[in-house]
């Protein structure tokens, strides 16, 4: 099943070239999430990734049931965090089924994988309860940072995927207007709209810049109201019953 998701998992530890970005934007959403979601109980979470998020949600909510397709991904998360509670599925999403129902689906970073992202947010609109709310994350093609590479000539395209997209696995780019455009062609309302880590300048040049944690703090603060410039979009959607 996972072959093919398993050449990915090299960009998955701390050697990968943006490790820093990847530690800041992971540690810091699953908090802005949980702090948003005081009264969910059930969550139901797509991709473990780096093992972040999973390993904080898991101690925060009751119920938390997360999906990846990779063997590789789920042993390197089982061998890091052995007392994690959360349950964990090896399936595809365009294949998992489930009878539950859950108060909070997360889609943190997986829509720039996905082969047919409209596949993926129609099929797990079911698994919604009623009143359930969806937070889709992706990286911003459209970044401060990215925007400024553009002015100065250093990105002849900024939606063009990158080096670090490549080896991630990623197949597209998104903005806050195509996020937006294809959660509501899959049937979600859009009701949140925000950013994660409002980033100025490129990786080499922050981390030369050896920043203190609160001034970091602050850019993923201030990143909330600005979401078109920040390295991350954050939409949270939910489906009126039909």
């Amino acid at each position: 099943m996972s072959n093919d998701l398993d050449t990915f998992i090299a960009a998955y530890s701390d050697s990968f070239g943006y490790a820093y970005d990847n530690n800041i934007i992971l540690n810091w959403y699953p908090q802005r999430i949980m702090a948003l979601c005081t009264e969910a109980q059930s969550l139901l979470e797509l991709g473990i990734g780096h093992g972040f998020t999973t390993n904080r949600f898991s101690q925060f909510f009751s119920g938390h049931t997360v999906i990846d397709g990779s063997a590789s991904v789920i042993n390197q998360f089982k061998a890091q965090y052995p007392d994690n509670a959360a349950e964990i599925v090896e399936s595809y999403f365009e294949t998992f089924d489930t009878d539950k129902r859950f108060d909070l689906i997360v889609m943190g970073f997986v829509l720039e994988h996905v082969d047919d992202p409209q596949a993926v947010l129609q099929r797990f609109k079911r698994f919604l309860a009623p009143g359930g709310r969806c937070f889709v994350l992706v990286p911003n093609g459209e970044s401060l940072h990215r925007r400024l590479g553009h002015a100065a000539g250093l990105l002849d395209d900024m939606m063009a995927l990158g080096r670090g997209d490549l080896e991630l696995g990623h197949v597209r780019s998104y903005s806050l207007q195509t996020l937006s455009a294809e959660m509501e062609a899959a049937g979600y309302q859009v009701v949140r709209k925000e950013g994660v880590f409002l980033k100025p300048f490129t990786t080499g040049q922050l981390k030369e810049l050896n920043l203190g944690a609160d001034i970091i703090a602050a850019m993923c603060t201030v990143g909330i109201d600005y979401p078109e410039l920040s390295c991350a979009l954050m939409l949270e959607g939910t489906v009126t019953p039909s």
